[in-house]
Order: structure tokens, then sequence, then C-alpha cells
């Protein structure tokens, strides 16, 4: 999962401010379930042990991994610090900005519209977009430069839902028209406007690449937080408060932090060859470029980005994916079909290749297609992302799995926790 955290953090570079490593870190652990569940507690034990290896070599300040099957808890560990510098250990609720991982909520909004009849997925986006009805496409020039040429046929919001709109997060021939045009990366927290406005001005830029031709990851799933308002009349916050956070308990999970959230608000790390440093001076909110953490407290509160804007925790992350596990339903309430969920986590990209080897790509999520190809243990039919701060869930069927980690660490060179607590979970199945 390297590659998807790399992919997944904008090419920004940020000022830090070097910090001690953490001769001690603190752990707070839900002991692992016993082998009739599926583990070995003794070798799921190793989990716990390397990460805190990684917080002790300062690669990490600290983490929260969740493991569940068939919805219980097999573990649940949280390592290392939620605030470095001020000595405060990280805790199981920790309050974390899940970034693109917020994509799967807005992805699910859209299906429960289609499901009630207010939608097709082949619809063009400029029914409910009057901006976007025609695009237009940058195509680079031989000799430097970029014309722009119109889209060959209108952006659906399939195409919005498997990133094959050509909406890209800047990169491409356009990309300082999307700057000039104030796309400086995914963060809208700190507008003060509603992504409507924003996502009116990004129709008339030129796209990179044709609809339907190819995986272009971009603001692509913000677009579709705006659809959603547009269809049900409410903001995407209320929407998604209303119809999933709430109903699913995910008590923790919002667009801006309550006082009792920013508490827990984990800190938000660089990493690199230079070793991990704070995004800001300690005692400080972080408002350097994309990472301004105040913004969640005492922003504007104006911009819900459906693509990067969610604060969660992993029990509140965990509660939305063991819904998807179990095809849409969750404690007797249902919130999508099981076909839908099945539509969703189906290959939608109809041979165009993805970054991932062994992986395609569905409605809002990345899915495992071959074990061998990927080289990774898991199974195939498993569906997941992550976020831009080194976040990462997926969600394994075959073996009624659910996993969160969570972290806060962007830039993060060469750490390999991802592939390592991945080959640890599944090396404790019995």
């Amino acid at each position: 999962m390297k590659t998807l955290a790399r992919l997944l953090a904008p090419a920004l570079l940020i000022a830090a401010i070097a910090a001690p490593v953490a001769e001690t870190a603190y752990a707070q652990t839900t002991p692992p379930a016993s082998a009739a569940n599926g583990f070995s507690a003794e070798r799921l034990a190793r989990v716990q042990r390397v990460l805190q290896a990684y917080v002790d070599q300062g690669r990490l300040a600290g983490v929260v991994v969740q493991v569940k099957q068939d919805g219980r808890d097999v573990l649940t560990a949280a390592v290392g610090w939620r605030d470095r510098e001020a000595r405060d250990p990280m805790r199981q609720d920790a309050v974390f900005r899940i970034a693109s991982q917020t994509k799967a909520l807005t992805s699910v909004a859209v299906m429960m519209l289609m499901e009630e009849g207010k939608l097709l997925l082949n619809d063009p986006v400029g029914k409910y977009l009057p901006e976007w009805a025609k695009t237009t496409v940058a195509v680079s020039q031989p000799g430097g430069g970029y014309k722009v040429v119109p889209a060959k046929r209108p952006i659906t919001l399939r195409d919005l839902l498997t990133h094959t709109s050509g909406v890209s997060y800047g990169p491409g021939p356009a990309l300082q028209a999307w700057r000039d045009a104030g796309f400086n990366g995914w963060y809208f927290a700190d507008r003060d406007e509603p992504m409507s406005a924003a996502i009116a001005r990004m129709g008339a830029l030129p796209m990179a690449a044709q609809p339907g031709e190819q995986f272009v990851y971009g603001y692509s799933t913000d677009v579709l937080g705006v659809v959603v308002e547009k269809i049900s009349g409410q903001s995407l916050a209320d929407f998604l408060t209303e119809r999933l956070i709430r109903p699913l308990g995910m008590k923790d999970t919002a667009f801006r932090a309550s006082p009792d959230m920013a508490r827990r608000l984990a800190v938000v790390y660089t990493g690199g060859a230079a070793g991990l440093a704070r995004a800001a001076a300690p005692g400080a909110w972080e408002e350097i470029s994309y990472v301004g953490q105040g913004h969640y407290v005492d922003g504007p509160g104006k911009a819900f980005s459906g693509g990067a804007g969610l604060l969660s925790t992993a029990a509140d992350y965990s509660r939305f994916l063991e819904m998807l596990r179990r095809g849409g339903e969750l404690d007797g309430r249902r919130y999508l079909s099981r076909k839908s969920v099945e539509l969703m986590t189906s290959n939608q990209l109809d041979g165009q290749p993805f970054f991932m080897p062994g992986s395609g790509f569905g409605l809002g999520f990345s899915l495992r297609l071959d074990v061998g190809k990927a080289g990774e243990l898991g199974s195939s039919g498993e569906f997941a992302w992550g976020g831009a701060y080194h976040s990462q869930y997926w969600v394994d069927p075959k073996e009624r799995l659910t996993v969160v980690y969570l972290t806060q660490l962007q830039s993060p060179g060469d750490v390999d926790d991802h592939a390592k607590v991945r080959a640890l979970i599944y090396q404790a199945l019995n």
C-alpha cells in the first residue's frame, strides 16, 4: 500500500519543525481475540510489537489499528502518541483526518439516491450541475504547452465514481490553469464558500483526460458531493449525518470537530529522509498549506468536501465498513441493497490499467482481483482505499474481516508499515 499512500498525498512541500523521538511509547490495547474467533492471540500480538518499533524508531508518531471479524473485535491497539511533543498518548478514540476515506461515504450517498429513483449512474453530470454540461480536455503539444479540445462525450456520474472522468487533482497539461483557479490540492476546510461554488468554477477548466478513457485520481468525488446536495436539497454534511453517520452510531465522525473531538484530534506529522517532524510548532494549530488543522475546529465550516473532508475514529469507520461487509445492512437497518454493494465492489475499469498490480476499481473502492499479481497476503474480492495522511482500510469478505489503520503522516518517505501490518494480520489467521 506504500504506492497508494504516495498517490493519495498531493505533491506539496511544507515547512516542518523537528521533534525528539519518544523514548517510550504508550499502548492502549483491547485484548486480542482467542483462537476460537479465527485468530491466534499469540501471533496477533506481533502487530502491536512491530508498530511499537516504528514509534521507537521515530518513523511514526502514533497509530490506531482495529481488526474485526464477523463484526467482533479481534484487535484494537493504540500505539505511540497523539501529540508526541506534549507527551499525550495515543488513544483508541483519537480523532483523525481521514481525507480520501471520506470518498466511500459520499459514494454510498450517491448509491442511496440511485436506489430511491432520483438518479441513474449513467446520467450526465450536467443534468444536475449545468456548468458541467460541456467540458473540455487539455491535450499536450509536441513543442510544449497544450491545446483545449471539447470532451468527446459528457462526463457521467459513473465516470466520477470510478475516477475515469478525467478530473484530476491538478496534474496534467493544464496544471497551472487549475492552480490559478485556486485548486492547489484537495483541501477545502479553510474556504469561506460552499463546495458548490468551487465545483461550478471547476467545470470550466480543461480536464486531464477524455471521459471514460483512463483512471485519473482527483476531485471526482467532490463533484459527486455537490450532486448529492443538489438532488437532496441538503448540505452534504446534513445528508451524511442523517442517512449514515447518526444511524450507524458514528458519534465522532463530522466535517468539523466538536470541542470534545478537538481535544482528541491527532497531530499531523511529516516523514521522509529527515525523520519525523511536526507540521507546526508545539501548542499551535497547524496552519501550513493544506494541513490547516485549526480549520476543522474554528474554520468557516462552509465547504463540505465529499472527497476528503471528514474527521473520524477507528471505531466509527469500522461501523461503516461492517455495514458494507454485511451487504448494506447493520443492526437490523438496511442502508443499501445487497445488489448495490455488489456493483460497488465489482471492477468497473473495462480493461483500463490500474496503478496497483492485481487490482481494479469499483464505484468508490479499489479492488483486489488477483492475490498472486498483488504479491501480498490477502484475498481476492477485498475492497479498500486510504487517505492522504497515510491511513488505510480494507474489507475482506472471504475472511469476514474489516481493518482500519489510522495515523497522521504526510510525505511518509520509505516507511513500509502498511505492507507489514497487512502481513501481520493475515499471518495470525488460523
